[in-house]
């Protein structure tokens, strides 16, 4: 029989929250556990569902997988099944080794497999531990990792380019009271927008002995009012005249680190692109860079002197028609003559 997709089984969307998909077991285990169904098979087997998804989708490493491959992943030949995967479990496929199977025992051994689960989320909901038949709940304490905290930097277009150290500011929680926290940030070269950074352990401090949470620093670029950037590649529109289109130019323009000199060669049209290798930006992790793109766009005049006027219309006799113009004459005539 095919298992039941595990976002389904805890009534949550695809793109649900860990906070989500926690609120959503803990509600379903309150309701099926089998303390609270003694002999009902069916609540044991609901229960036994919820909280086999519960422990896919509560670990990141383990969800993502599953998104990927789905219950394949949890299976023998998946990343996390099989006999020398993490749950151990024999020749079984699921997640709790020999075949899935799940064996519920009330006594207090260590061998109910979804106590440690159920009692992270639930902590001490039950209050003091219960001796006897009752599950075998601990008092003490559980530990739990700090929350994950979220900072914005903002770099410049050449910041994001080249990389930099930032120093940041923030607040968090350590031993249960509130600290300003002061950090360097290194950015590498490359960074792109909304891309992520993860300080491990610069998050609030863990509850009874549980490891800090980590600070994710989001990366937001200012645009900027020369360049726009195109995967590593920086982009830059260059305006030029008319008469260095006609004639060419050699032209001073800006980089992200400085400025090059670019030759114009005569003829040049508008939209021509020119590549300056190396001069985008730096790829992650050291291996070369992109190119700056240079398009060109040839600008008019909007107004022009009577002198003027008379030399270009004595330039445009003795030049006649471009190649381009030409070309599209020819093209219009014949498209009118098969109209006919």
């Amino acid at each position: 029989m095919s298992k039941q997709d595990y976002y389904n089984v805890l009534g949550v969307s695809r793109s649900a929250t860990a906070d989500e998909i926690k609120k959503a077991y803990r509600r379903l285990a309150m309701q099926f556990h089998p303390d609270k169904n003694q002999g009902n098979k069916s609540a044991e087997e609901k229960f036994k569902q919820i909280t086999e998804a519960y422990e896919v989708l509560s670990d990141d490493q383990k969800r993502a997988a599953y998104d990927k491959y789905g219950h394949a992943a949890m299976g023998g030949s998946g990343p996390f099944g099989g006999s020398g995967g993490p749950f151990g479990g024999g020749s079984g496929g699921g997640p709790f080794g020999s075949g899935s199977e799940y064996n519920y025992s009330s006594s207090s051994s260590s061998g109910d497999p979804f106590q440690d689960i159920f009692g992270e989320v639930f902590g001490d909901l039950f209050g003091k531990s219960r001796s006897g038949g009752g599950g075998g709940f601990s008092s003490r304490p559980k530990s739990s990792k700090g929350a994950d905290l979220r900072y914005t930097l903002n770099l410049t277009f050449e910041e994001a380019a080249q990389g930099c150290e930032k120093s940041i500011n923030f607040v968090r929680v350590r031993n249960n009271n509130e600290e300003k926290a002061n950090l360097i940030v290194t950015v590498p070269a490359g960074v792109k927008q909304s891309q992520r950074l993860k300080l491990r352990g610069e998050g609030d401090s863990g509850s009874n002995g549980g490891p800090s949470g980590d600070l994710f620093v989001v990366i937001n670029i200012q645009e900027h009012n020369l360049f726009r950037r195109e995967g590593n590649d920086c982009v830059l529109e260059l305006p030029i005249s008319f008469i260095d289109a006609i004639l060419g130019a050699q032209i001073e323009v800006p980089t992200l680190t400085g400025k090059a000199s670019l030759k114009i060669p005569a003829g040049t049209h508008t939209g021509q692109l020119f590549r300056m290798k190396g001069k985008g930006f730096l790829k992650v992790g050291g291996f070369g860079a992109g190119d700056m793109i240079v398009k060109v766009t040839i600008d008019t005049p909007n107004e022009i002197t009577t002198e003027q006027r008379e030399l270009i219309e004595k330039l445009n006799k003795l030049i006649g028609e471009t190649p381009m113009v030409r070309s599209f004459k020819e093209k219009m005539a014949q498209y009118l003559r098969e109209k006919k």
